[in-house]
C-alpha cells in the first residue's frame, strides 16, 4: 500500500469554544493547527483541511481547502467524504484523518492504524484509547467513497454506525500519563492543554 494522505478535519462549528475555529486558537504560542499539522505532515504523502465558510482564514498554513460536498453540515463524515474524493482526484488508495482540535495525537497514529486494517483484514480502522473510540482518527479506504456518499445522502451521520458497516479494526493507543487523543472544545479544554503541553516539556 502507498503512503496514504492526510486530511485534518475542521469542519465543526465550534459552539462549545464561542464560534469560530478551534484550530486557529493559540496553544503555546502557537495555533492549534499549526502542532496538528507539525505531528501528522510526517506520517502521510500529503494533507489537506477539511473545513467549510472562506478558506482565506486557512492561507498562512498553504493546504488545500476541501469543504463539505452536502450541504447543511453533516458531522464529520462529510468531511471524510470531502477527504476521500480528493484523495481519488490524487491517485491516492486511502486517507488518514484527524481532528483539527487534538494537538497531541500520537506521531505513530497512521503506522499503527495501517496496521490493525492489515492484522484485522479490514478496509479501515479508528484509533482506540482507554477503551474508547475516537472516530475521527481513522484509516479509510477510497474505494468506499461511493458506498459513504450514498449512506451520508440516506441520512447517516454517526460515524461509527457507518464503520461497523463495514467491519472497521481498532488501532489502540495508550491513554497514560494522559489520553493522546484529548481535545480542545472549550476555554477550559484550553487550559487544560497548556498544562499538558508544559507538563510535556517539563
Amino acid at each position: 500500500m502507498n503512503a496514504p494522505l492526510g486530511v485534518i478535519l475542521a469542519g465543526g462549528l465550534a459552539r462549545r469554544m464561542g464560534g469560530g475555529d478551534k484550530s486557529l486558537r493559540v496553544l503555546n504560542g502557537r495555533p492549534i493547527l499549526s502542532q496538528v499539522i507539525d505531528r501528522f505532515s510526517p506520517q502521510v504523502a500529503d494533507l489537506a483541511l477539511n473545513a467549510n465558510g472562506d478558506p482565506a482564514r486557512f492561507a498562512e498554513f498553504d493546504l488545500p481547502v476541501l469543504p463539505d460536498s452536502l450541504p447543511d453540515h453533516p458531522g464529520p463524515l462529510a468531511g471524510v467524504l470531502a477527504g476521500l474524493d480528493w484523495a481519488a482526484e490524487q491517485g491516492a488508495d486511502h486517507i488518514v484523518t484527524v481532528a483539527a482540535d487534538t494537538p497531541f495525537f500520537p506521531e505513530d497514529l497512521v503506522p499503527q492504524l495501517l496496521l490493525a486494517a492489515e492484522t484485522a483484514g479490514a478496509p479501515l480502522a479508528l484509533a482506540e484509547s482507554g477503551g474508547w473510540r475516537h472516530p475521527t482518527f481513522g484509516l479509510w479506504p477510497v474505494a468506499l467513497r461511493d458506498d459513504l456518499r450514498a449512506a451520508l445522502i440516506g441520512g447517516v451521520r454517526k460515524i461509527v454506525q457507518w464503520t461497523d458497516s463495514h467491519g472497521a479494526a481498532s488501532g489502540s493507543f495508550p491513554d497514560t500519563p494522559f489520553d493522546p487523543f484529548f481535545n480542545v472544545n472549550t476555554p477550559e479544554d484550553l487550559a487544560e492543554a497548556e498544562a499538558i503541553a508544559a507538563g510535556r516539556a517539563a
